[in-house]
């Protein structure tokens, strides 16, 4: 059974940070590619950022660039997404992502890509 479980989520001052983590199991392969999507009320699910577990390659979106940085810790087979310099702008309902085809990220970020779904964790920002 595959499952992705996000946790970190929560409330922070702009300009703060937060650390998402995203733990995954039931893969027998470890050659998929694994990240992150937003979705704000009223609007629709982005990538945000993700990493190829087979060579480490990450790519982000260009709101991410420089203030977010996603990584793997393969021992706990958990990724994160550690997110600094928060804006308002980037408050929405944060889902854990995989692609077991790897076409996120060089043919780009869409949501039809995604063959498994985390439950989604908060990241609400302050003003």
């Amino acid at each position: 059974e595959v499952q992705l479980v996000e946790s970190g989520g929560g409330l922070v001052q702009a300009g703060g940070s937060l650390r998402l983590s995203c733990a995954a199991s039931g893969f027998t392969r470890d050659d998929y590619v694994i990240g992150w999507f937003r979705q704000a009320p009223g609007k629709e699910r982005l990538g945000v950022a993700c990493i190829s577990k087979s060579d480490g390659t990450t790519y982000y979106t260009n709101s991410a660039k420089g203030r977010f940085t996603i990584s793997s810790d393969s021992a706990k087979n958990t990724v994160y997404l550690q997110m600094n310099n928060l804006k308002p702008d980037d408050e929405a309902v944060y889902y854990c992502a995989v692609d077991t085809e790897g076409q996120w990220g060089p043919e780009g970020t869409r949501w039809w890509f995604i063959d498994y779904w985390g439950q989604g964790t908060q990241v609400t920002v302050s003003s």
